[in-house]
């Protein structure tokens, strides 16, 4: 067993204009401050990390590090969500996704995917240059307003659909296994791989690529009304990155699952800060203890109702006192009577 990394925070949604949210070196020292030793890193924001630079700069990967750790703190991974939405987007969705591409990109479908491409490949090089092994992303959609559809899909669209997320992926994902990274698409709604039977189907369409992995987060299975501990008794081997997210679910009369599009707020479904929903985090890190999981505890907070400051302030202490110190020893080896095979031979009669 391994007793898990962590406390760690992602970053993403605290970035802002306003101090401490707007540089590296001052949002380090606010996460130290509350008690976290790692950061994950979202990579679409240059004042923070200049993706390309890290990826062909050594020296400035190495500076990079240097910020984090002289605020005591570590990098987790890096993070390329929004851009791992964009290798795979259905044109239902090109103009609400153009706003995750720069300007130069926009209202061209074509070379906004061949730059996210690029954009994992440089994630890929820089998460080797920082020295991490394991790296943040979706896999994106080509075939989510298909997921409940009216009329029926027609026949073989499922199987195209991943049959071509899979050619797109395929050369990213020997990129990350070139540069000893593994790549952990987070299974998400919205996503291709929104759950564990989506997950099996991309592993089968890439001839189960090593580093085809995946980041476990409670909260999205919570909405969905997926077993997630089940889930990782599944997938413990994939899973190689942890988002500490907590999440409610609860269905009335009037609306359950679909939400009745609702804002976050009114919906059945709904993400909570840490210890606000109904996520069993003590059985999720026992299982990951038992696993043998190899990654850090990362908080993502997301939350309709609380401030995000205080998510933050409560998150440390709720991931530091779910974290198991795995034991070296049985709980029982003081009654133990010693290893003797002949004695064991003989108490069976042999």
């Amino acid at each position: 067993m391994k007793t898990i990394q962590g406390p760690a925070i992602f970053l993403a949604q605290f970035i802002g204009d306003e101090p401490p949210f707007n540089s590296l070196e001052s949002i380090c020292a606010w996460a130290a401050s509350l008690g976290y030793k790692g950061v994950q890193i979202p990579t679409t924001d240059a004042r923070f990390i200049d993706l390309q630079k890290a990826a062909e700069s050594k020296t400035y990967a190495d500076e990079i590090s240097g910020i984090v750790q002289a605020a005591g703190l570590q990098i987790t991974e890096l993070s390329t969500h929004l851009q791992g939405q964009l290798v795979a987007v259905n044109p239902a969705y090109d103009q609400l996704f153009d706003g995750f591409a720069p300007e130069t990109y926009r209202n061209n479908p074509s070379a906004r995917q061949q730059w996210a491409v690029q954009q994992l490949h440089y994630a890929a090089k820089a998460s080797q240059n920082l020295g991490l092994n394991a790296h943040a992303t979706f896999s994106g959609a080509l075939l989510w307003p298909m997921v409940y559809p009216w009329p029926q899909r027609p026949a073989g669209l499922v199987d195209t659909g991943f049959t071509e997320l899979a050619r797109r992926w395929t050369p990213i994902l020997n990129a990350f296994d070139e540069c000893g990274v593994d790549l952990c698409y987070e299974v998400h709604a919205g996503e291709d791989l929104h759950d564990g039977v989506t997950y099996e189907m991309f592993l089968d369409k890439v001839n189960h690529h090593p580093r085809a992995c995946l980041l476990y987060d409670p909260s999205h299975f919570i909405l969905q009304c997926l077993d997630y501990l089940e889930y990782i008794d599944l997938y413990h081997e994939r899973i190689k990155m942890f988002h500490v997210k907590d999440a409610e679910f609860n269905p009335s009369g009037r609306q359950g699952v679909y939400g009745g599009y609702q804002s976050w707020l009114d919906r059945a479904g709904r993400f909570r800060s840490l210890g606000d929903g109904q996520v069993d985090f003590k059985a999720i890190f026992s299982k990951l203890a038992a696993y043998d999981f190899p990654g850090w505890a990362v908080l993502e907070w997301e939350c309709a109702i609380k401030h995000p400051e205080d998510g933050a302030r409560e998150g440390a202490p709720f991931i530091k006192d779910h974290i198991i110190r795995v034991t070296d020893k049985a709980f029982d080896d003081f009654a133990g009577t010693g290893t003797d095979a002949n004695f064991n031979k003989t108490l069976l009669g042999l």
